[in-house]
């Protein structure tokens, strides 16, 4: 049988499971499970510059395509609690990391050891399982475990928590014979899905609300079929944004208190059903319960048997894998087109569409400092459908997501659950790595973008070029909208008048200085005029230099982006809403008054 030390062996069982990059940031714990990443060869890692941002790599890495698995490393006490925010929100978007940090020696783990902390107990209510190897030879199954648990059910993180001595203890292992553990998925019934289109039939105005865990079960061209095929319109939510097309004839809009479509709202509250596929009723997406619910019906399928009825009672559920359960609906779908058995929904659809050309917002402004709706627009202008957008948390991110098109999965990817700040640059770099092919574009708005903004400096040493768009106001944007409530704005203005970049007035940070400092290059914009140029330079620069590329676009001061605080029947539009053709000139659908 062959030796080799235990980090060896899990190095070996990671390339096995499929890895191929990890992100992360050595130290004296965990080095000797750097020794064996180094001499196993065939794991590319990329430095980070901070530990928090390794795990967001990690979690842009795995989103970007069905089946990758981000792999985060640090030492031993503050590179994991660093990571504790990679892994809150990669549990809450259902998104599978693998974190590895060292530790110190076991036999003084409790005798307060520097850089000596629990960190298995810290991250338990934030992982589908923690755990420090206690033992050696107990090594490749705790990986072949941490493996099976990301993949089966409801989707998640891992961390595995591993004393320098673990690491360095040698065992007897075969990584030839070593085969990856099958991951276990619910899979619904013919009998259930038969009784959910039995629902969905007896109804005149239903809707397919499509959330990410069709996204994670690689399953949106069933998705698309099955609405064809029954002529339902869907209503994505933020983590399914892309299932299908924004121009589909059945997509209808997305739904919420913020980032929400006019017309989408307005659908929703015309319809009588809705048959929810891997979602889970997040707040944002349903406000009140009562205006959400009143006067339809819900069938709810969800990989996990306890998101159903967790926010409210269905009127039927079903506990199944999304991919499982669609081949199934399309299954019988297609059988019951074939007997003549399924209703015409085509004026209700055709209503649908009539609503998306009627309620829009406007986004064409020549103001300057310039309304961040005009940026929007711009950017619909310059990236295609190839372009996948990554982003946050913020205003920034939810006028983008009411204005921006996608038309891919996988081409929105956005932290929903937990939106820290600072996510936005290293998952960025985390989707260039896993997809370095497609454009990217990130947008942040400005402090977001200083929360990890030393990240960037990874993009230029690894070579790794995307389009950063970080619209600046030099406020907590959706703070200090927030603040309104309580008729207070306080500690939201981050303005200053900095004292090296006068020409900046009271917007402060040089966000052009620092891009550059750190081995970027940047563009600044206070003109909406100039931001098309702006951005095909950016383009060019980024492929030309392979750097991140930041285009800073000055805004005004206060703009108020629409949205709710409880019910998604009473959306305050603080700005203008569009009344001609030319307010709104890259909306999916011409205006229609």
């Amino acid at each position: 049988m062959p030796r080799m030390t235990a980090a060896r062996a899990a190095v070996e069982i990671l390339k096995r499971e499929g890895v191929t990059n990890a992100f992360g940031v050595p130290g004296a714990a965990i080095n000797p499970f750097y020794a064996a990443l180094k001499g196993a060869g065939g794991i590319d890692h990329t430095l980070a510059r901070h530990v928090e941002g390794a795990s967001h790599m990690a979690e842009g890495y795995t989103r970007t395509h069905p089946g990758n698995i981000g792999v985060c490393i640090g030492t031993s006490g503050p590179a994991g609690t660093d990571m504790i925010t990679g892994l809150y929100s990669a549990i809450g978007d259902s998104i599978p990391i693998l974190c590895i940090t060292g530790q110190a020696p076991t036999a003084v783990i409790q005798k307060e050891d520097f850089q000596a902390v629990d960190i298995a107990s810290i991250a338990k209510p934030v992982t589908k399982a923690a755990t420090t190897v206690m033992e050696a030879a107990q090594v490749p199954g705790v990986f072949q475990q941490a493996f099976h648990l990301m993949r089966s059910g409801r989707p998640g993180p891992v961390l595995i928590d591993l004393p320098i001595d673990v690491q360095l203890t040698e065992i007897e292992f075969d990584p030839e014979t070593y085969e990856p553990l099958p991951a276990f998925k619910p899979a619904a019934t013919r009998a259930q899905v038969e009784k959910a289109l039995t629902l969905l039939n007896e109804s005149e105005r239903p809707l397919i609300v499509a959330g990410g865990g069709i996204i994670n079960a690689d399953a949106s061209e069933l998705l698309v079929e099955f609405a064809e095929l029954t002529g339902t319109p869907v209503v994505p939510t933020l983590m399914g944004w892309g299932i299908l097309a924004d121009d589909h004839e059945l997509n209808a809009g997305m739904v919420g208190l913020q980032t929400s479509h006019r017309y989408g709202n307005a659908n929703f509250l015309e319809s009588d059903f809705v048959l929810g596929i891997g979602n889970r009723w997040a707040n944002r997406h349903t406000g009140k319960l009562d205006v959400y619910t009143q006067g339809r019906k819900f069938v709810h399928v969800d990989i996990e048997p306890t998101q159903i009825g967790k926010i409210f009672a269905p009127d039927y559920g079903i506990a199944s894998d999304a991919k499982a359960a669609l081949e199934l609906f399309v299954e019988v779908a297609r059988e019951l087109k074939a007997a003549g058995k399924l209703p015409d929904r085509g004026d209700w659809a055709a209503s649908t569409q009539v609503r998306k050309a009627q309620l829009q917002r406007r986004t064409h402004f020549d103001d300057v400092p310039m309304k961040p709706q005009r940026v929007y627009e711009e950017m619909n202008k310059a990236f295609g459908p190839e372009t996948r957008y990554v982003t946050t948390i913020g205003l920034s991110q939810i006028a983008g997501a009411q204005m921006l098109h996608v038309y891919k999965p996988r081409h929105w990817i956005n932290c929903g659950q937990a939106g820290p700040l600072g996510w936005t640059i290293p998952a960025a770099l985390g989707v260039a790595t896993a997809d370095p092919e497609t454009p990217v574009v990130a947008l942040s708005g400005d402090y977001d973008f200083q929360f990890m903004l030393e990240e960037l400096a990874v993009g230029a040493q690894h070579k790794i070029p995307y389009v950063h768009v970080l619209v600046n106001n030099a406020y907590l944007g959706l703070i200090r909208q927030a603040q309104r409530n309580l008729d207070i704005n306080f500690q939201v203005n981050l303005e200053f008048e900095n004292i090296n970049a006068p020409e900046l007035g009271v917007y402060g940070v040089d966000h052009v200085k620092v891009a550059e400092g750190l081995g970027c290059k940047a563009i600044r914009v206070t003109d909406p005029s100039e931001l098309g140029a702006a951005f095909e330079e950016a383009k060019k620069l980024a492929a030309e230099h392979r750097v991140p590329v930041v285009v800073e676009a000055i805004l005004e001061r206060i703009t108020n982006i629409s949205m709710s605080g409880s019910d998604i029947a009473s959306v305050n539009e603080w700005e203008d809403i569009a009344t001609e053709p030319g307010h709104a000139p890259t909306a999916i659908k011409p205006l229609k008054v």
